[in-house]
């Protein structure tokens, strides 16, 4: 795992697989995705570098129920006791109550997709029990106040979070960048595409400067632009 500093209050834990990232408010931090299974140890070890207590991350926001960002929720709020928060909408499926919808495949997605599952751990993991609904709207309590955007369309239940004091935002898999060339792209293996190139133009809205995506590297200076650019793009190939 590669521990990436973006801002001097946030940091990117980039997995073989995905990303989280990590949002310091003073003593306090907030944990946003968690890797996928095996990764929680991992994590509690990158904040520990840091020269942080673990046990001084408070939350960990999921994106969405997706192996590669839930993975390590359930490991790292054991070894800490920070609280697990996610869409009302996709906790059932982040406690395994049901197993949640997959992706609609376009073509060109499925050797993508089947190569990154070749980098996941095969079988079951632990699912966190306790799970915090969260809805459109709600304000968290960390980044001088995180805004909870429903942007479904890779999920039903997939949120981004935005910072509007900072300029940031937290995507989720609504947003990627390219790994071939950096690209701002919307993201992919999504429930409804077309949903997704809304939900991508809302958050354009937003006129973020930086943006943290849960594949590829963030933008930081102009994502607003960029983001709507992706959607605008995206648009003319469907």
């Amino acid at each position: 795992m590669d521990v990436i500093e973006l801002l001097p209050r946030l940091h990117l834990l980039r997995f073989p697989v995905g990303q989280a990232y990590l949002w310091r408010d003073g003593d306090e931090s907030t944990l946003i995705d968690a890797g996928p299974p095996g990764a929680g140890p991992r994590i509690a070890g990158a904040v520990a570098g840091l020269g942080r207590d673990p046990r001084s991350v408070r939350r960990v926001v999921l994106t969405h129920f997706h192996e590669d960002h839930v993975g390590g929720a359930a490991e790292f709020a054991a070894l800490t006791g920070a609280e697990v928060l996610a869409h009302g909408v996709d906790a059932p499926f982040v406690r395994g109550e049901a197993p949640g919808p997959s992706p609609v495949f376009e073509d060109w997605e499925l050797p993508i997709h089947a190569e990154a599952v070749t980098h996941l751990p095969q079988g079951g993991f632990a699912r966190p029990t306790r799970v915090t609904e969260l809805t459109d709207g709600d304000v968290l309590e960390f980044g001088g106040g995180a805004h909870v955007v429903h942007v479904p369309g890779h999920t039903e239940g997939s949120v981004a979070l935005h910072l509007p004091r900072h300029g940031v935002l937290f995507t989720g898999d609504t947003v990627a960048a390219s790994p071939v060339d950096g690209a701002v792209m919307p993201g992919v293996f999504n429930l409804d595409r077309g949903r997704v190139l809304a939900a991508c133009r809302r958050l354009a809205a937003l006129d973020a400067d930086v943006a943290c995506f849960g594949h590829g590297d963030p933008v930081v200076g102009g994502a607003a632009t960029a983001i709507a650019r992706a959607a605008d793009a995206g648009r003319h190939e469907g």
